[in-house]
């Protein structure tokens, strides 16, 4: 025998026992299904106030291609700021005069896009339900056809066609954006120099003094070899980094961990057992993973560890990779002492410092 059931339309659904696990049934008989899901339908559609007041709509529209306009504002504020508050001088007040004002620039020019985007989508594209039917594929012409009337629809629905004033203002946003990117992205590389050049040599040369790194453009003391103790690191720059034009560009490479560890824990092949004095040894303080600045030293395992992406390397062992994405070690910097038992360089770095190019030799 079989039984009935109403399903969620009002209509009349036999349900085979099997499929409620009724194993005790004579095959062929059907249940009556009491938790069959009744169909809730859609809530009463409640409108919008743009919806009801013209007023509060024309308002709505304003709101929209105001901040459209405020985008375009943001951008070009950002390449004027790029362009009246220059970096090249190492002026620390130009630097931060910079970024704040080309960082609210771009920050204003981004947020206004998402949020216009955001308000226009809320306050003025059509508001109903609809139930979007599944079609056949593969597309045929019909089915074409019914496409390029969504997007008709889409377009009526969205006013995309109608609100000139926030459809403008919205292309104008977003070819307004990329700008200051462009015009950053060109002041990476300077013009006047050969990049790859710049970034195989630094500041130190046979003779240069290793003094100590105060923060910013400052140079502190010279150092003495008497004052390096074991376990001790000191961070160190150049002692002429005033001197460079561009102060801060040349300490980004130039910066070095000065650090003296017991010569017997030591692993220096015969070539470079004349680059290190007593124990005393310096490496280059950026990554060569993405340049981070490598400033954690573990004592007890001589393990110098990137904070931005966790590379370690092992300063006892020619500061090689032992963990992490780096794939290099950091490059070592020959040192010795002058006359008066200050440390001084040998030579610059004989290999680039920082992440690897693919001009590097290899």
């Amino acid at each position: 025998m079989a039984e009935e059931a109403k399903n969620s339309g009002g209509e009349t659904a036999v349900v085979p026992a099997q499929s409620h696990g009724n194993a005790g049934a004579a095959v062929g008989t059907a249940i009556i299904a009491h938790d069959v899901v009744q169909n809730p339908g859609l809530p009463p559609h409640r409108k919008r106030v743009t919806d009801l007041d013209p007023k509060l709509d024309k308002r709505a529209e304003r709101t929209v291609y105001t901040l459209f306009y405020l985008s375009i504002a943001g951008s070009l504020g950002a390449v004027l700021a790029y362009m009246f508050f220059p970096i090249e001088t190492g002026d620390l007040w130009q630097i931060r005069l910079h970024t704040m004002f080309v960082g609210i620039g771009m920050t204003l020019a981004l947020l206004a896009i998402g949020i216009g985007a955001v308000h226009w989508g809320k306050a003025l594209m059509a508001d109903h339900e609809s139930i979007d039917e599944r079609h056949p594929v593969p597309s045929d012409e019909p089915v074409r056809e019914a496409a390029a009337e969504v997007f008709e629809v889409a377009d009526k629905e969205s006013g995309f066609s109608r609100r000139t004033l926030v459809r403008n203002s919205l292309i104008g946003a977003l070819v307004a954006f990329p700008i200051p990117g462009i015009t950053l992205l060109r002041g990476l590389a300077p013009q006047d120099q050969d990049p790859v050049t710049l970034l195989k040599h630094t500041m130190w040369e046979k003779g240069t003094r290793l003094s100590r790194d105060l923060g910013g453009a400052e140079v502190g003391a010279a150092i003495r070899a008497a004052d390096v103790t074991i376990g001790s690191v000191f961070h160190v720059v150049p002692e002429n980094l005033g001197d460079a034009t561009h102060v801060l560009d040349e300490k980004a490479k130039a910066i070095v961990l000065l650090m003296r560890l017991d010569q017997a824990d030591l692993k220096e092949p015969e070539e470079r057992k004349d680059w290190s004095y007593n124990g005393i040894v310096a490496y280059s303080k950026v990554c060569t993973h993405v340049g981070c600045p490598v400033a954690l030293n573990e004592q007890h395992t001589h393990h110098l560890l990137c904070p931005c992406h966790q590379s370690q390397f092992d300063v006892s062992d020619q500061a090689k990779v032992v963990f992490g994405p780096a794939k290099r070690p950091l490059p070592q910097l020959p040192i010795t002492v002058d006359s008066e038992g200050y440390l001084i360089a040998k030579s610059d770095f004989e290999e680039p410092v920082g992440p690897s190019f693919w001009e590097r030799l290899k």
